[in-house]
């Protein structure tokens, strides 16, 4: 029976240390993930028995409690994918405005094209969400959906209102981090389309990508700077969300 649990609740966890960002930018191997989500899966069913204990072991059961509960863990790993979304989605917009909308990177972890600045925004949202103890509360969290959603019980009772409602907040704030650099891009593009009206044998085009990339190099501290509380909020908004969406 606790063996039985521990498998359970492992599909609950697994979907979060394999896809939610905050652990998915660090590179670790994949047998130490499936370890440390069964290790874990089972320190938690130990800590509370009454609601790991399954009323039914027949096959059809247990298959249909292993499929609730990886699409609650997905459910749950999607929620930080939304929020790192609005990130790399804010630092593309900076890309495209400074004229480096070809300029993509090779994440090392996912191994696929990532946007320049967003990546950027994306690690330190993820180095921030550990050094604020956030995987401590999303531990917490996890504990505290057991009591909420015994194994085997869980149905999508979110709304879409809730979920519409978290993917305003998480977007309107990931544009917030990168408000300062979206800015000047717009007053540089503003400046220079002036210039080309007024000295029209002046080349525009290639003075901008020169001044943008200077002006980004500038404002890009003061974005870290000003944003650092602006991620702290986005990854609070998703953990105080994820109740109402699971």
């Amino acid at each position: 029976m606790w063996v039985v649990a521990s498998l359970l609740m492992g599909l609950r966890i697994g979907p979060v240390f394999a896809f939610a960002p905050s652990f998915s930018l660090v590179r670790l191997p994949r047998t130490f993930r499936m370890l440390l989500a069964l290790g874990l899966s089972a320190a938690l069913v130990s800590g509370n028995l009454a609601q790991a204990r399954l009323p039914d072991l027949a096959l059809g059961t247990l298959v249909m409690s292993a499929i609730r509960e990886l699409a609650l863990g997905v459910t749950i790993a999607l929620a930080f994918q939304l929020t790192f979304a609005a990130l790399y989605m804010a630092g593309r917009t900076v890309d495209v405005q400074a004229g480096f909308g070809l300029a993509m990177l090779i994440d090392p972890t996912s191994k696929v094209q990532a946007p320049l600045i967003g990546s950027l925004f994306a690690y330190a949202a993820g180095a921030l969400f550990f050094a604020a103890n956030g995987h401590i509360d999303l531990l917490r969290l996890l504990m505290a959906s057991l009591d909420a959603v015994p194994l085997g019980t869980w149905t999508m009772a979110g709304s879409l209102d809730r979920l519409l409602i978290f993917i305003s907040a998480v977007f309107l704030t990931g544009f917030g981090v990168a408000g300062a650099a979206v800015l000047t891009m717009f007053l540089i593009d503003m400046m220079i389309a002036l210039l080309s009206r007024t000295v029209p044998q002046m080349n525009v085009l290639v003075m901008g990508f020169q001044v943008k990339t200077i002006a980004l190099m500038l404002v890009l501290p003061v974005c870290f700077g000003l944003g650092g509380a602006l991620m702290v909020r986005m990854l609070r908004i998703t953990l105080e969300a994820l109740p109402g969406l699971i």
